[in-house]
């Protein structure tokens, strides 16, 4: 198992549906005011604004906690306790040098390493081609988190997809509501990412959920997601570019035999992706990718988007994680 990632649960095999998926949203799932107070937060905030200034705040879903119901159990197969934070939070938490910290005091004053961090949940998608080629992406060096890394497809639910403003309420976000955001967001944030038609993507199953500890535990909704097209199809939509084209530099395809036959990672050595500086914000549509399907052999420290990986290869061949 990479330690860069932990895995707070693994959905049973072959994944859920939306429908066997359940949200409890609540204040009581927020996170702790930070011991001294919030103020550090709109410090480093504000030191961030000034190195990026591209970036913006907006709230964001927080995973508290989560529960799967014993094998065999009729009904819902999960349940997500879920609270509100932002994306200035996570910055100010996650991403503080103080983070460490930070989880330190959250066990010792609550009995929770993750009492003071924002933790949003994000989402990602293991996208597989219909010429069973798995889909990747270099960050940009634009993006806040991971630049410059290799990542699958993803983001976050928006709480501002069912409640427009800059200051939704729980009461204002039905729990079957906030499910559905969870799994269709998915769905655009590919569309926006790889520039693929919604009718090419099959309805996405819910793999498990990962931690990413390079950002403090903070963690992900992994997906499996089918995509009718070929990678060659895939590559073309990719390459005109599409509503957040900026966000990465190129496109990196993965045999799925390559995932499903383990849960290793390949040897590591040199990429045989090309490399390019990400684009500036004048040519944000124009972005380098491979020639075609190739090998995976990005070097272990290179790779983000490890989670949805180890998960698949688990959920596919049945497989132990991290075996």
């Amino acid at each position: 198992m990479d330690p860069e990632v932990s895995l707070l649960l693994q959905c049973p095999r072959g994944g859920l549906p939306e429908e066997q998926v359940q949200v409890e949203l609540s204040p009581a799932h927020d996170r702790r005011p930070l011991p001294g107070g919030d103020k550090v937060i709109a410090t480093v905030w504000e030191n961030r604004l000034q190195a990026q200034p591209w970036l913006f705040d907006a709230p964001k879903f927080r995973l508290h906690s989560a529960t799967l119901a014993p094998a065999g159990s009729p009904g819902p197969q999960l349940l997500l306790h879920l609270g509100l934070t932002s994306y200035r939070d996570f910055l100010g938490t996650n991403w503080a040098s103080s983070a460490a910290w930070l989880r330190q005091q959250g066990a010792a004053d609550w009995g929770d390493r993750q009492a003071y961090l924002a933790d949003p949940l994000g989402v990602g998608a293991a996208l597989a081609t219909a010429d069973d080629f798995l889909v990747f992406l270099r960050r940009s060096w634009q993006v806040a988190e991971a630049p410059g890394l290799v990542d699958v497809p993803g983001g976050h639910p928006e709480p501002q997809a069912l409640c427009p403003g800059d200051n939704p309420r729980h009461e204002d976000l039905p729990g079957e509501l906030v499910v559905h955001e969870l799994f269709s967001s998915i769905l655009q944030e590919i569309c926006d990412e790889v520039n693929l038609p919604l009718l090419t993507l099959s309805q996405p199953l819910l793999l498990g959920i990962a931690c990413n500890e390079t950002s403090a535990g903070r963690a992900s909704a992994e997906f499996y997601v089918q995509c009718s097209l070929t990678s060659e199809q895939v590559r073309k939509h990719y390459l005109s570019g599409g509503p957040e084209a900026h966000e990465s530099t190129g496109i990196i395809f993965v045999e799925t035999q390559v995932v499903c036959g383990g849960c290793r990672r390949p040897r590591s050595g040199p990429s045989s992706a090309p490399q390019r500086k990400a684009p500036s914000s004048s040519t944000a549509g124009s972005r380098a990718v491979p020639l075609g399907p190739q090998p995976y052999n990005h070097s272990p420290e290179d790779n983000k988007g490890l989670y949805s990986w180890i998960l698949l290869g688990s959920a596919v061949s049945g497989r132990p994680l991290g075996g």
